[in-house]
Parts: C-alpha cells; structure tokens; sequence
C-alpha cells in the first residue's frame, strides 16, 4: 500500500518572498544566507538529492540530475507564522492574517485571564522568549504572576518557572487564554514556555506545548484519512493542528528524538502518511541569530536523512519542505517571510533534475493525490508533482 512522509524543516526558508517588504523582510534568504556566513554548507545527503538545485547555495552545487523534484514554494497566506505555514502545507489558506500585539494584549484579553486563572500577569509586551525570562523571571519567582509575552507572530506566549507553577497549572492556563482568545482576538497560538533555574541562570525546558486554533475542514489531512490511510503527527504537528484528523501523535522533545520516531514508524506501518516537524533551526537556532549552530542543527539532520532513505520502499513519498524562515544572519529575531523548500523524492524513481516552482499547497495536494485522496473542495488544490 502507498505510504507518504512529509518532513517540515521548522523555518528553513528559501529566500524572500515578493512581498517580504511589507513585513519588513526584504532580503531575508534563510538557507542562502546561513550558506553564506558559514563558508558553504556541508549537507552532503540533501546536497545528493538536490537540494542545490532548490536556489544558488554556496557550498551546495545544483546537480543536474538529480533525483529529486526541487524547488521553493510560494506561501498564499497572510502572516509568517507556524500555524498558517503548516495549515497551508494541508490546503488551507489563510486570506486574513492573524491578529498580532505589537504593543500588548489589551485588557479586555489579560483581565479576564487573570480572573479565572486567580494569578496576575507581568511582561504583556512582545519580546525574546530567552530575554524576558532573565528579566522577569525572579519577579515571577517571588510573586507567582505569569509572564505572558508575544511577538511578531500571532501567538499568547505564558512563560512559567516549572516549581513556581506546576505544569499542568501552566497547561491549563494556556487552556483558558485559548478560550478567551477567539473572535478577533483568535491568536493562531497559545503556548506554554515553562521554564526552570535561579535568577540570571534560567533556561527553557523541553515540556513546551502549543493550543492552535482548529483548522477548516476538509483539508488534505482529512481526505488522506477519508482514503483510508491513518495520520501520524511527529513533533508539534498534532498541537498545531489542533488534534484535527490526526491518528496517533508522538510529541518529541528534540529533533534526533523526532528523527528517531520518523525511522521507527517508516519501518513499521504498512500505509499512511508520516507529518513531521523538526524546530530546532527555528526554536533553538533561529530565533537566537545564531547561524553557525543553525547549520549543525542541519548536519544532524541531514546525517541521519540516510537512516530515513533506507526505511523507504519501493512506491513510497518523501518531501523535505519548510514552513517560513528565521534567518538567523538578519538583525530580527522573529520568522522571515520566505519560500518554502522542496525536495520530493519518490522512491523507485528519478526525477532527473526536475524543478518545481509553487505553492505551498502543493505538498499537500501531492501526498493527497499519491495516496488516492478526493479533492477536498477548499483550500488551494495545489498541482501533483509526481504523479502516482
């Protein structure tokens, strides 16, 4: 029976967008220019499938024949975010952004959380997730109030000391900002940021956890399902996709841990497909401007890209892509409006070089048509790239 895996490289982005100006990333190219500032990038797997035919990389040659489809993909919604990125990816796009807080969550959000959740609120601004807990965070400590933050994105971020509250206080917290969080104030994302440590040494723990909105349906998620094929979500998919037409999710804690669940479910389901992130280049790397461990992030991925390939069987789908960019060589800190990476490999088959230029909703309309999906009637139905 077919099987597909799609592998989301969290905002390894692809080079600007045409309208990156308007969100204040004009020239903003993730991967060229972490390439750039390491003296070439040493990925020497993804380099074999093509990944140097996906945009000019330094260090990364084009290989004429290649083989894997390459190329870079345009997102049609609005924002720059994980949610809309991944939603899109499945078929959904998002023609209006989501609300961002450039100067704070108003009180007619923050009263009401602070109400029901019996605990103050300090921060309401945006920030850096590393920065405002070192600053806020003995106030925290001493008071017990939650530091709530945003950033360029459309998220409600609650950061919390783990012995201070209590997970699952954290976690329900974030419950109950969702829930107030609707109508026009339907952030894509609600998430958890616990934290440990003492004053000037505090550092995040791995027990994030994101409450999204739920996505529209049917989406190809949903018509993979309605095919007969079940959904494994890796990592944060099924947070970001609210649960929604998801079989069996396996949050991880680290992309080797993702990688080494990617494996073992490629060896052990007969159909299906595999919907994987890895956030390391965005959570730990991108977001803290730091290019040189960004492309090690990359090199761990792309040695174990190996073990991935083997798992593969004869018919089966492979496509590395991305969900938007955070270079880590520009002064921001936030995600970058960029393409989208692609490398689409099919195995059995041989691409030959081919080179592919679209939308993100491509990716999905792939998996969906290679797995015997219907068209599901909304969204972008994107163009099969290979045919089945």
């Amino acid at each position: 029976m077919p099987r597909a895996c799609v592998i989301v490289l969290d905002a390894v982005g692809a080079g600007a967008l045409p309208d990156a100006a308007d969100y204040g990333d004009e020239g903003s190219d993730t991967l060229g220019n972490v390439a750039r500032v390491v003296g070439g990038l040493d990925l020497p797997n993804m380099e074999a499938l093509g990944l140097g035919n996906v945009e000019p990389l330094e260090g990364c040659p084009p290989q004429p024949a290649a083989p894997a489809v390459a190329g870079r993909l345009v997102e049609r919604s609005k924002g720059k975010d994980t949610t809309a990125g991944h939603w899109e990816l499945m078929g959904v796009v998002t023609p209006v952004p989501f609300p961002t807080y450039p100067y704070g969550f108003p009180d007619e959000v923050i009263d009401p959380f602070m109400n029901r959740t019996g605990r103050g609120v300090i921060g309401n601004r945006p920030a850096s997730g590393t920065e405002i807990i070192q600053e806020l965070g003995e106030e925290h400590q001493r008071t017990g109030k939650w530091i709530v933050y945003t950033s360029a994105d459309s998220v409600f971020q609650i950061a919390a000391d783990e012995e201070t509250i209590p997970l699952q206080e954290l976690y329900e917290g974030c419950r109950i900002a969702r829930e107030i969080l609707t109508g026009k104030h339907a952030v894509g994302r609600v998430i958890a940021r616990p934290f440990v440590g003492d004053a000037g040494h505090y550092e995040r723990t791995p027990n994030r956890h994101d409450f999204s909105l739920e996505p529209k349906r049917p989406n190809y998620l949903t018509t993979i399902r309605d095919a007969g094929h079940p959904v494994y979500g890796v990592g944060k998919i099924h947070d970001i996709f609210a649960g929604c037409d998801i079989d069996e999710s396996f949050p991880t804690k680290s992309n080797p841990e993702g990688i080494t669940r990617i494996i073992e479910l490629m060896e052990n389901i007969d159909s299906g497909l595999v919907f994987a992130n890895l956030v390391e280049t965005d959570q730990v790397w991108g977001h803290r401007n730091d290019p040189v461990n960004f492309h090690r992030c990359l090199q761990g991925f792309d040695r174990r890209l190996a073990d991935i390939l083997d798992t593969l069987r004869d018919g089966d789908l492979l496509v590395l892509t991305s969900d938007h960019g955070c270079d880590p060589t520009t002064p921001s800190t936030d995600h970058s409006r960029e393409h989208a990476l692609l490398l689409l490999y099919a195995m059995g088959r041989n691409a030959a070089g081919r080179v592919h230029e679209g939308e993100f909703a491509d990716v999905g309309a792939t998996v969906n048509a290679w797995l015997g999906g219907k068209h599901p009637g909304r969204g972008v139905p994107g163009t099969p790239i290979v045919e089945p």
